[in-house]
């Protein structure tokens, strides 16, 4: 593999070999209960029905049953008063979401390096088993009827925390699950994906008290009643959406837009060609689409740089492209950049400022580097610019780095930097005669509350912009492209998207996906899409499931210690 140009599947049969060689070789003393053997499998299993539901795997309704066997392994270990429960609760759980993460992200090691998708998978598995070890805790001070509540709110509050510290990765949130079949869930408008995620779990706690532990542990017989009431909280749902979904009514007026996939695979050959051949790609795929009605032209994420921001109207490339804008009188292009900003002496510093010696003259000149997006509009000098601000752990920010000093060689060899990059707090979308429109940087369009915030800065439209190569051809791109589809439903915007090399396409109001381009072909394609001004419940309100979720787990949390505390 280490002489292979790209791994593309082949992380997926390393991990998984390393972690079943590991788990044979300490599965006799995993755990001191009887049934241990029983326990793993049934962990194991877990594991592999989370990964079958997930994106691209057309099994999404496996989502409703994934952590039926880790609730049963649960309730074992609640019953046997062992000393130790909660790490036993806590080896079992984790093993399940190693299955899980490995199965579904393996592909994260293609856009890193191996330790780059050790740490993200192996990692991400903990931070999921911290909330189920204790929903484990919180149930022994509660009674049985309200002891379960704990597994919903500890979760779905660690999603909420999940998509808001350095350390993100909530590519495997629960909600993210429907992706695949957007129409189930035209009422993400109003909940976003903590809908879905309290679905599922929902679903998962009533599967395991009315079925799988009459079935499997307590060897009763079912209440069919029971059976009938969890298929219709399924059944139900996805008709509503379906109600939706076939009666919406498309809002706002029709622009025509021009989105350009010019495959650049960026391991060996993006940040290799010389600018000006890839500049000629561009224009040329540009102009077999652009006509005299077209109003946006969308280029991928870091399609031309490195820019100093200050000197951006007398870079040659830039005037190469104003050229082509202006020859069409209504064309605005939207395109990803690199760039910097030089501080001036005595300037103020930010904290992602990084310190060059001019080899030269030896003055010290403080600098910050920025992945951007900038619009170009015909017959207008001035050139519009935003920072990506949300970005990937380790390849594009250090989290805590003052704190994890010691993982510099890591993030080195992701092509990261310890200072990271530069962002600004607020969404700022493009404007012009045409509207509003969102760049939505790659990351940035996974997290549903932070693309809202484009919309409630008044976008009208989403263009993402991304480098979606760095995964080969896994599954990785296809999620991404996938999870466009709920932005598209939360805010009821038309989305426009554009790859360097992945998928580009067009997303409208409903989710569906159009036009969607192959996998490492040179492309371009032409849509009209609406630009709507009208706000959805959940643009207004944003996660408010998930800020209900961590009042509640409070809540428990403090009634947990109390009765501990008093119990002593």
């Amino acid at each position: 593999m280490y002489s292979l140009p790209l791994w593309g599947h082949r992380p997926l049969i390393f991990f998984t070999a390393i972690w079943a060689f590991f788990m044979i070789a300490v599965e006799a003393k995993y755990a001191t209960l009887p049934q241990n053997r029983k326990l793993l499998v049934w962990s194991t299993l877990s594991g592999v029905i989370l990964a079958l539901g997930f994106p691209v795997s057309p099994l999404t309704p496996l989502m409703f049953l994934g952590f039926v066997p880790l609730l049963m392994v649960e309730k074992v270990i609640a019953d046997s008063r062992e000393e130790a429960s909660k790490w036993a609760v806590f080896k079992y759980s984790y093993h399940a979401f190693v299955v899980w993460n490995i199965l579904t992200t393996y592909w994260v090691s293609n856009s890193a390096s191996f330790a780059g998708g050790i740490i993200a998978i192996w990692l991400n598995s903990f931070f999921m088993t911290v909330p189920f070890v204790l929903f484990h805790q919180t149930r022994k001070t509660m009674k049985s009827n309200f002891m379960y509540l704990a597994f919903i709110v500890n979760w779905m509050s660690w999603e909420y925390l999940h998509l808001r510290w350095e350390i993100s990765w909530p590519w495997l949130t629960l909600g993210n699950s429907f992706a695949q079949y957007p129409e189930w869930v035209q009422w993400y408008e109003y909940t976003g994906v903590f809908g879905g995620t309290f679905w599922i779990l929902l679903m998962n706690l009533l599967i395991f008290r009315w079925v799988a532990q009459p079935l499997f542990l307590d060897n009763t017989k079912i209440q069919w009643k029971q059976v009938l009431k969890i298929g219709l909280l399924i059944l139900l749902p996805i008709l509503a959406s379906l109600w939706q979904y076939y009666n919406y009514e498309p809002v706002g007026k029709e622009v025509e837009v021009v989105v350009v996939q010019p495959n650049y695979e960026p391991h060996y050959k993006k940040f290799t060609t010389d600018k000006w051949e890839q500049l000629d790609q561009f224009l040329e795929l540009s102009q077999k689409e652009l006509s005299t009605n077209t109003e946006y032209l969308v280029f991928p994420e870091t399609s031309f740089g490195f820019f100093n921001i200050d000197r951006l109207e007398r870079e040659e490339l830039i005037r190469r492209l104003r050229d082509l804008v202006n020859t069409y009188p209504n064309l605005k292009l939207v395109t990803g950049i690199s760039a910097y900003y030089l501080f001036k002496d005595g300037e103020p510093l930010s904290e992602t400022a990084r310190e060059t010696v001019d080899n030269r003259t030896g003055t010290v000149r403080f600098w910050e580097s920025y992945n951007a997006a900038i619009q170009l509009e015909s017959g207008k000098r001035e050139i519009q610019f935003y920072k990506k601000s949300k970005f990937v752990p380790g390849a594009e920010i250090l989290p805590y780095h003052e704190l994890f000093f010691l993982f510099k060689p890591i993030v080195d060899q992701l092509g990261g930097t310890m200072a990271g990059y530069g962002k600004q707090k607020e969404r700022t979308p493009f404007s012009s005669s045409s509207g509003k429109v969102a760049a939505a940087i790659c990351y940035e369009s996974v997290y549903g509350e932070y693309a809202a915030g484009y919309i409630r800065e008044g976008a009208n439209a989403i263009f993402i912009i991304t480098n979606d190569g760095w995964w080969d051809d896994t599954p990785g791109f296809k999620q991404h492209l996938k999870f466009a589809s709920l932005r598209a439903i939360e805010s009821r915007r038309d989305i426009a998207r554009s790859a360097n090399t992945g998928t580009s396409a067009f997303i409208n109001q409903r989710g569906d996906i159009r036009q969607a381009t192959a996998y490492e072909v040179d492309a371009v394609i032409k849509s009209k899409i609406r630009m709507n001004d009208q706000h959805t419940f959940y643009v207004v309100w944003g996660d408010v499931l998930g800020r209900l979720a961590v009042f509640t787990f409070l809540l428990l949390f403090l009634n947990t210690l109390v009765k501990s505390r008093m119990e002593r």
